[in-house]
């Protein structure tokens, strides 16, 4: 079993608010659990206006698998206009019995 995490830490310029920014985050979040099949929430942050990061986690039977899917991931944030990428972590962790 392997167990694949991508943290993605965000600028967002356009967000005038808390509410604004979690707007945005929550349409990340959820768009990415319903599309993709992920773990996601945000992970860092919580109080700043224009910061997020978000996490992504999922797993797999094979690292390849788990690599794809946070390939498509990963291309669904950056999708984003009104959204800076700031940095990337991607993890893949296989665990035995």
């Amino acid at each position: 079993m392997h167990v694949a995490a991508l943290e993605v830490e965000l600028h967002l310029p356009q967000a005038g608010s808390l509410k604004a920014k979690r707007a945005i985050v929550r349409h990340l979040v959820e768009t990415a659990r319903r599309r993709h099949g992920v773990a996601a929430a945000e992970v860092g942050f919580q109080d700043q206006w224009q910061r997020s990061a978000l996490g992504f986690v999922t797993v797999a039977s094979t690292p390849g698998h788990a690599e794809a899917l946070l390939d498509r991931v990963e291309r669904f944030v950056w999708s984003h206009p009104e959204i800076e990428v700031l940095d990337c972590l991607r993890r893949v962790v296989e665990l035995e019995d």
